[in-house]
């Protein structure tokens, strides 16, 4: 990756980009379109379709149909390996491109994007591929006159709903397993940030995978993601995105066919360290990457920074120098570290919050303004507020943005408290050299994930998913599969 290359690419013209139904690109069904604005400058990029019931409709058909016909719902399994494991190489050699054209449609900082977006899809598509012919069904302990077997097998139409912030990788986490397991999908991408999803689409039908299977409508949540979620030929649901949009989900379940719903809605993460931290330095390099990275527009971001009194002035203030030092900047910059806020809708939601917790009594250490207005784009400096209250509003609700909230605890059991103190429970950090204290610490935080010293980072070996307000279902790891396959009990006498 260098910059003339990411330059080159950056000047590509991005044509109107239509619905993907059945193998092809094709518009909407009422014709309208929908802008595509660049956080980077506030451009005008492109346009995509505005999704429609109609458009919907159509691709729950097509999916519905290639399900029912068996083109890969009953394809060998070695067979569907094959596919998944070419999209996996034809992603990667593609990387740059997706990364360039993603970061033009959300702002996501190129560093990050080439990594956590581009080649995570292809390692996604690569892990779950491998594992399609790797799961088994099960023979249970009976009598020797009965046999009883346990067999895995698709549940069908699967619809999925994903978000802006991290398009392909969170994307990738529900199609790839989805279409191990056998399934048909039709895929709602968040209508900000569809561009690299359709890509991925299309270079699926390259890599094998027969028309139908994968279908993608854009347009807007509340037409062609309600649209999806009341479809009565959709069995599964799994979405990521906000708790109110969750909820209208479930809503949309009982009313329509009761379809599972899987949810992940997002944090309020506690980042909580300890006088005995092993290396504070470390902690505080690691933790304002945990909160700043990609604008903090991260659902696992450390948001919450719980720090122990006695060594609170001095921890803050070494993470206030690198908030500082953080270069933000044009995204497609090499050199910027941090890139644009998705939206001015949510760069305004970011500075509201700012103003709301200083209204509240708190002190902003660093930070809370918009930068670069010249450039026309959406920018934000890193900031950090301390002595927030546990009641405070920035304590409890999430931000998605660069801000990090900072509230000092005396011992173990108010850290305890402080971190179990919002209704969410997606993630969280602990750093201490007490290794009991570390055990105590997961077996109390009600959370899907506990990182210990360190933040962040962890790979598709493991389950991500929610405690309380923050979701349900898992994905990542094999664990994700659960939620693409029903159990058939074969009860036989012998």
């Amino acid at each position: 990756m260098d910059q003339a290359s990411i330059d080159k690419l950056r000047a590509t013209d991005v044509p109107l980009q239509g619905h993907f139904i059945g193998g092809r690109s094709v518009p909407a069904a009422e014709g309208g379109t929908l802008e595509v604005i660049s956080p980077i400058d506030g451009s005008v990029l492109t346009q995509i379709a505005d999704g429609s019931a109609a458009d919907v409709a159509r691709a729950v058909g097509s999916a519905r149909e290639a399900f029912e016909d068996g083109r890969w719902s009953r394809m060998a399994p070695a067979a569907r390996k094959k596919v998944l494991l070419r999209l996996a190489d034809l992603i990667e050699a593609r990387a740059l491109e997706l990364a360039v054209l993603g970061v033009r449609d959300n702002g996501t900082e190129i560093g990050m994007a080439f990594k956590a977006e581009a080649l995570s899809a292809a390692n996604t598509f690569r892990y779950y591929g491998e594992a399609i012919d790797k799961i088994y069904g099960q023979i249970a302990p009976t009598a020797d006159n009965v046999l009883g077997l346990v067999h895995h097998g698709p549940v069908g139409v699967v619809g999925a709903i994903v978000p802006w912030n991290f398009p392909l990788m969170i994307g990738s986490w529900k199609i790839a397993p989805a279409l191990a397991a056998g399934n048909s999908l039709v895929l709602k991408p968040g209508e900000t940030a569809s561009l690299t999803l359709l890509k991925i689409a299309e270079l699926a039908s390259e890599a094998g995978l027969p028309d139908g299977v994968f279908n993608v409508v854009t347009g807007r949540g509340a037409t062609a993601g309600e649209a999806l979620a009341l479809s009565m030929d959709v069995d599964v649901l799994v979405f990521t995105g906000s708790g109110g949009t969750g909820r209208r989900l479930l809503e949309y379940s009982a009313r329509s066919n009761l379809k599972r719903c899987y949810l992940e809605l997002g944090g309020k993460s506690p980042n909580i360290v300890f006088n005995d931290a092993p290396d504070l330095v470390a902690a505080a390099a690691t933790s304002a990457g945990g909160i700043f990275r990609n604008s903090g527009q991260v659902c696992v971001a450390g948001s919450r920074l719980l720090v122990q009194e006695d060594i609170a002035e001095d921890f803050v203030q070494a993470l206030t120098q690198h908030a500082e030092a953080f270069v933000v900047g044009d995204p497609l910059d090499l050199n910027s570290q941090i890139g644009a806020v998705h939206s001015d809708v949510q760069l305004q939601a970011n500075l509201g919050f700012v103003a709301r917790a200083e209204a509240e009594g708190a002190e902003r250490r660093t930070g809370g303004a918009q930068i670069l207005q010249d450039t026309g784009g959406f920018y934000m400096q890193p900031t950090i507020i301390s002595g927030v209250k546990p009641t405070d509003h920035l304590f409890r609700n999430e931000v998605f943005g660069p801000v990090l909230a900072v509230t000092t605890f005396t011992d173990e059991d108010e850290a305890i408290r402080l971190a179990n103190g919002t209704d969410f429970g997606l993630a969280a950090g602990v750093w201490t050299s007490n290794l009991s204290r570390a055990h105590r610490m997961i077996g109390r935080i009600r959370s899907g994930v506990i990182h210990v010293n360190t933040y962040g980072g962890s790979d598709l070996t493991v389950p991500l998913g929610g405690h309380k307000q923050s979701g349900n279902g898992h994905d990542k790891s094999l664990h994700a599969m659960e939620k693409y396959m029903d159990l058939k009990t074969a009860w036989i006498a012998l």
